[in-house]
């Protein structure tokens, strides 16, 4: 009998369903080839690594690998939380996805998480934990229950839906930041879940995942691998919020009356950077922070060293490839190598014949980066001692609330620095003494959130002033905020009123110049606003001091509004930056209850995180020239943001406007200056010279 047409589309559809499932099946999971060997992998995660991953781990292990290898297995299997500093090229990134992989394939943690510095960087550590799934044959050997369904993906991640095992979803995930292991009844690693984050707290909360039964999985097991990138770790705020992320969402992920267990492989880059700080035990207890060196003791001949360095260097400089300075170490090997003990003596180059030869090619070649990435024991940069660092910088908080001017002050002066994406504003109050108060700043837009860089600003001039080209968005956010901040009156302690008296606004960046001065012309505010230039006055250049003093120029202490008779018919303040830095820094030196002492706003100095690493952008180096030393600020980081610090130093030039002054004061100090006595002949000399 025929069938119906019906009956015929019937059957090739139950046809093709079964073609489908049947290539939805994966089958039987092989066998495991070697069940001694993978109990063996087990129980001993040094065994997994250096059968399964012989060629990645070729070197014999050091000491410090050694003890690597055993803070990891403690970590997986008895819980706690241990943090490492190793030195660069020490394979701990290596032995952190090889900490995964074990930990998953044996099953000993349900919910794994690997973060990195950056979430694109996690991705990559989590995409060779994928190829080593997929490509390994020792690995498949051995654990067939989860390499076996991976491979039948043959990277062809829409089947991962319907793949089955006896008829049942397997429920694999392969995904870019996250892959679920095959469900496979009996197999250790059967559900297990790994993740890949980067340190921002967005990536990090909220981490879980939902069984078939209804259960809800939360992470338990957590490697951070080189947490802090170059740029952060040289940022005090990007630092410290790095730390309030491990603390509050790496910690948390476990959930409520839970704890996570966790290792963390990381280098100090510099001292205080968010690594030196949880390797801290006295700061950071819970971490059990323990750091290892690339040289535990260094040579003690230097004599013979230096001349080493001198022949190498000679020898490069020439085109040379180092091998006759190799040569000389070979031959004075023993005397050389004396007092020296290396951390891991099969670390080396194919050029060089020992890890002590290593090291000192290293430490030879930049001393600073040596300790930093190699002993993470980062040198403390002499003008840097010289500064306040970090938060200490902050720590002389005044107790008064945003906006309340304290007592002693008689001005209050404002500074506007213009970026093309927003304005940076800071207003300090000021005694006769150039005893100061911050006692506010921000950015107009307000960002909303406590930790933002000029780079990354999502509240824009642009966005504020729709349809407004850059001129305009510029010249829109000047009025709003000089209209908000203004217009305000201040309030001092013992209860008078009070308005900013000066507010200078930055116009040295080129766009932004002429709509500056356009502004501070046409405003309402026009009696106070004044444009501002800062100067770079070097150790070579001219002093503001030995300028020629023309009619109507008014001059100050290192500043000076030269008469106005260009074309922008507005008056404008030309400042020394250099001398003012110095003098700002200086203030923040200050003791509490000193002549000159700076202090902020608040009861709790970690609200100014961020202005604290505005303040620390710069260094100093003090240069001698034309019989006169001179401190050269400089940024310490190319792209740093240093905008507070300039609106610091501008509101300074303010108050110094205003009759502020130091001349009760010793400069920098406690003493009346003791002014030197010029005579006719001098006077007259000078005037030859600039006439």
């Amino acid at each position: 009998m025929a069938l119906s047409y019906e009956d015929r589309k019937r059957q090739i559809a139950n046809r093709a369903a079964a073609q489908v499932k049947a290539a939805c099946e994966i089958g039987d999971i092989p066998s495991i080839v070697d069940p001694k060997r993978r109990e063996k992998a087990f129980g001993s995660f040094k065994f997994f690594c250096e059968t399964y991953f012989s060629t990645v781990f070729a070197l014999e292990w050091s000491q410090d690998h050694l003890k690597v290898i055993k803070k990891i297995e403690e970590a997986v299997k008895s819980g706690g939380l241990f943090a490492l500093a190793m030195p660069r090229g020490s394979g701990k990134t290596t032995l952190c996805q090889a900490a995964v992989l074990w930990t998953a394939l044996t099953g000993q943690s349900q919910f794994i998480v690997l973060v990195a510095a950056s979430a694109e960087r996690a991705k990559d550590l989590l995409d060779t934990i994928k190829t080593w799934l997929e490509t390994n044959e020792l690995l498949f050997d051995d654990f067939p229950e989860a390499c076996y369904p991976i491979r039948k993906l043959e990277r062809i991640v829409h089947r991962q839906r319907s793949q089955t095992y006896q008829g049942e979803h397997t429920r694999i995930e392969w995904g870019a930041d996250k892959i679920v292991f095959p469900t496979i009844p009996g197999a250790e690693s059967s559900g297990v879940i790994v993740t890949a984050s980067g340190m921002r707290g967005s990536d990090i909360r909220g981490q879980n995942h939902s069984r078939p039964d209804g259960t809800v999985v939360r992470p338990t097991l957590v490697l951070i691998d080189d947490p802090q990138t170059t740029e952060s770790a040289w940022s005090y705020s990007q630092s410290r919020r790095r730390e309030a992320i491990v603390a509050g969402d790496v910690l948390g992920m476990a959930g409520p009356g839970k704890k996570i267990a966790g290792l963390m492989a990381c280098t100090v880059i510099r001292p205080g950077d968010m690594a030196d700080s949880i390797l801290n035990r006295d700061k950071h207890p819970e971490w059990k922070g323990e750091r290892t060196k690339l040289m535990y003791s260094f040579p003690e001949n230097e004599k013979l060293w230096n001349e080493y360095n001198e022949m190498r260097a000679d020898e490069l400089k020439n085109d040379g490839d180092g091998h006759l300075a190799t040569a000389f170490y070979k031959q004075h090997r023993a005397e050389m190598d004396k007092g020296a003990k290396p951390a891991w003596p099969q670390r080396f180059n194919d050029d060089e014949i020992s890890a002590i030869q290593h090291a000192m090619n290293l430490k030879l070649r930049d001393e600073e980066a040596f300790f930093a990435e190699y002993q993470n024991e980062p040198i403390q940069l002499q003008d840097e001692n010289e500064q306040i660092d970090g938060e200490e910088t902050v720590r002389k908080v005044s107790g008064l609330a945003r906006g309340m001017v304290p007592v002693y002050a008689n001005y209050i002066t404002a500074f506007i620095d213009v970026q093309q994406k927003a304005l940076f504003y800071l207003i300090a109050a000021w005694g006769d003494n150039f005893s100061g108060s911050i006692i506010d700043y921000g950015t107009y837009p307000d960002q909303h959130r406590r930790y933002f860089t000029l780079s990354d600003i999502k509240a824009t001039l642009g966005r504020a002033a729709p349809g407004a080209g850059l001129e305009g968005s510029i010249y829109a956010g000047l009025e709003k905020l000089c209209g908000k901040i203004l217009e305000r009156v201040y309030l001092r302690e013992d209860g008078a009123e009070m308005r900013i008296n000066r507010c200078m606004i930055d116009a040295n960046w080129g766009l932004s110049t002429d709509i500056v001065y356009q502004f501070c012309r046409q405003s309402k505010f026009s009696g106070i606003l004044l444009p501002s230039h800062g100067r770079f006055v070097g150790a070579k250049g001219q002093q503001f001091s030995d300028y020629r003093r023309k009619n109507g120029d008014q001059i100050g202490l290192h500043w000076r509004i030269p008469f106005a008779k260009d074309r922008r018919a507005i008056r404008y303040c030309l400042i020394d930056t250099n001398y003012w830095k110095t003098f700002i820094m200086q203030r923040l030196n200050t003791a509490m209850g000193d002549p000159g002492c700076l202090t902020f706003f608040g009861v709790n100095y970690k609200e100014h995180d961020l202005l604290a690493e505005h303040l620390n952008s710069e260094y100093k180096i003090s240069v001698t020239a034309n019989n006169r030393t001179v401190d050269e600020w400089k940024l310490k980081v190319e792209h740093t943001d240093n905008h507070w610090f300039d609106c610091l130093v501008g509101s300074a030039v303010g108050a110094s406007m205003c009759g502020a002054s130091l001349n009760v004061l010793e400069k920098f100090g406690g003493a009346k200056i003791q002014r030197k006595r010029v005579s006719f002949s001098e006077i007259q000399a000078r005037k030859k010279q600039f006439a």
